[in-house]
């Protein structure tokens, strides 16, 4: 049986990094291929690293033809209420997490330098967990996540079905008015989210346009669930989050955007108003096996 990635559910890190590149043109399958070898997963990743490499749509059919899933698409623009979420779609994601700054840096360089004849860089963001895993809004971040023993069974492609054991990301990278949003008061703040700030409860009264009113989707019953990831960036000058999903169902990022930007019901999410997205692109995150029958 495939293994996924493991960095996908490593947990404990509190330092990430994510980089996105773009294909050069002229750069043949067999170059990418050999790049991509330089990026191994570190034999030790509890006080370590760990890597998660991703594929965009055009990309992962050329390195391995009729070995994915069969529902990646590219991410494209999302409008409603006034809003949009831009596409960006890239060719390559890398996801690092572990345990310094200075370790996450310095592998982030190196997987720069083997990607440099065939890929130019596109995203180049440092992450951070802040305090007890709190968005810089102050909310706790990831609540409506599924239970660790079913995380796998939400992220991962069934076995048997293409792509086995890989999951559909999605990153998106938002930007926050934190002086407005801060400038509300504690109720009016939990409004917005749908919970309380301080232990993360969800509120009886929470109004249709509250995040979670907009992104809790149920299905015949069944709650449509993603694997976040996320993790906030920011200096004094410029905050967000840079927002990381799995799923074994790609529909339901869709979905849930569909909901937040009120294309569904008119009805938007009011964490628009103080978040807004700069960036958005789908990827594969393949097996291990199926990573390791491109690169080697």
């Amino acid at each position: 049986m495939n293994a996924a990635q493991p960095g996908i559910f490593a947990q404990g890190a509190r330092h990430h990094y994510h980089l996105e590149f773009d294909l050069r043109p002229d750069a043949p399958a067999d170059a990418v291929a050999a790049a991509l070898a330089g990026l191994r997963e570190p034999a030790v990743t509890v006080g370590g690293g760990n890597i998660v490499v991703g594929f965009g749509p055009e990309l992962w059919p050329r390195l391995a033809p009729g070995d994915g899933p069969d529902r990646l698409q590219p991410f494209l623009p999302v409008e409603g209420a006034g809003r949009r979420a831009p596409a960006t779609q890239h060719d390559a994601w890398v996801w690092l997490h572990g345990i310094g700054p200075d370790l996450q840096l310095d592998m982030a360089r190196g997987i720069v330098r083997c990607m440099a004849g065939v890929a130019d860089l596109a995203t180049d963001q440092p992450c951070f967990v802040y305090r007890d895993s709190r968005d810089l809004t102050g909310f706790v971040d990831g609540t409506e996540n599924p239970p660790v023993q079913d995380a796998v069974d939400v992220a991962l492609i069934p076995d048997g079905q293409p792509g086995a054991r890989g999951s559909y990301a999605m990153t998106m990278r938002w930007v926050h008015r934190l002086d407005a949003f801060h400038g509300l008061a504690d109720p009016e703040q939990e409004r917005v989210f749908g919970r309380s700030k301080e232990l993360s409860i969800e509120l009886d009264d929470k109004p249709d346009t509250a995040h979670i009113s907009r992104v809790v989707i149920e299905e015949d019953g069944e709650e449509l669930q993603i694997f976040r990831r996320s993790t906030p960036f920011g200096n004094v000058g410029e905050a967000g989050l840079y927002f990381v999903a799995f799923s074994a169902d790609p529909t339901r990022f869709n979905k849930m955007l569909s909901r937040m930007f009120g294309l569904a019901d008119g009805v938007s999410d009011r964490l628009l108003d103080f978040s807004t997205p700069m960036s958005g692109s789908f990827y594969f995150v393949p097996s291990l096996e199926s990573l390791g029958r491109v690169v080697d």
